[in-house]
């Protein structure tokens, strides 16, 4: 690779610029750097649906693998090729996870390898209702109801989830809406494609989404949930459109929001981010965050950059 080495994250290769080779001046050449992601978090949070996700995205995945061997693996990955992306799975159902993961992994961050932590978790009722449906007992619940060892399980791992580097709740996302997550920021095959943007849509009652790069508040705009016709209808319908566009703030507002995008984005995939999400949230995530993502969703497809517009709680309440 010899081209745009600017645009490309050091943690991803290694750059060399200005070379001589020969009669050959100024080469600039970027070579990729071995790939770890450690994925961990809560039991029943979709740990394993991310490890396939990423075998269908060209990442070699283990599963479970013992502590005491993840230095072993990591001196393989690094000499080895065929390697160059690889993801582990470790979890509870380890003894001793909870207190032997944290120096491994710190010992982990200071090698050669560029490594990251992935975190899942989900909140509980979502937890619960996973581990109803696969009638699966909890790893931590032992001679208890599952809820106890979820409770359990998430203080155990309260450190660890510090340590992270990506915290992802999957708790609304469906099985499809997670593949297309990790296909997005972790597809092989999109190495040196332009960056992809995610705009997604939420409600502050539901929790701000801890993915997000940028979050815009837009609570201070009319809502349309007071207007009984429009209530039931989404920021996806016409006569919802026509209502906020009516409102001389919407507009102000989402000049200024896509202009700040516009500003914001090329230099965000100058400093190599392969992907970007963008929130923007209201009271409920259905009306007014809804009209908004499609707009700046919108706009920035017009940009040429690939969008993935998603409205995470439109069918909540």
């Amino acid at each position: 690779m010899t081209e745009n080495v600017d645009l490309l994250d050091p943690r991803d290769f290694i750059i060399i610029k200005g070379a001589r080779v020969n009669n050959l001046k100024n080469i600039s050449i970027a070579i990729p750097r071995n790939r770890l992601v450690v994925i961990t978090g809560l039991s029943g949070s979709g740990k394993t649906n991310v490890s396939r996700a990423l075998e269908d995205a060209g990442w070699f995945c283990v599963d479970n693998l013992p502590i005491a061997l993840v230095p072993s693996f990591v001196e393989l990955l690094r000499r080895s090729v065929e390697l160059r992306r690889s993801a582990l799975v470790v979890d509870v159902r380890e003894r001793g996870f909870p207190e032997s993961f944290p120096a491994v992994y710190r010992t982990l961050k200071k090698g050669e390898v560029a490594s990251s932590l992935l975190f899942l978790e989900a909140d509980e009722r979502t937890l619960l209702r996973r581990f109803s449906e696969t009638r699966r007992p909890h790893p931590m619940a032992g001679n208890e109801p599952a809820l106890e060892g979820i409770r359990v399980e998430r203080e155990a791992l309260r450190p660890i989830r510090k340590m992270a580097d990506v915290i992802l709740d999957t708790s609304r996302y469906t099985v499809h809406e997670l593949r297309d997550y990790v296909r997005e920021r972790y597809d092989v095959r999109a190495e040196g494609r332009k960056m992809v943007v995610s705009v997604l849509s939420f409600g502050f009652k539901y929790g701000i989404p801890p993915e997000a790069d940028l979050v815009f508040d837009l609570r201070f705009l009319a809502n349309p949930n007071f207007v009984p016709e429009l209530r039931k209808l989404t920021g996806a319908d016409d006569a919802v459109v026509r209502y906020l566009k009516k409102q001389p703030e919407v507009e102000s507002f989402l000049r200024r929001v896509i202009s700040l995008v516009r500003f914001v984005l090329p230099r965000h995939e100058r400093e190599g981010r392969s992907y970007l999400t963008i929130a923007v949230g209201c009271t409920g995530g259905r009306h007014r965050s809804v009209m908004m993502a499609n707009a700046i969703g919108s706009a920035v497809r017009r940009r040429g950059y690939p969008v993935r517009v998603y409205h995470r709680d439109v069918k909540q309440g």
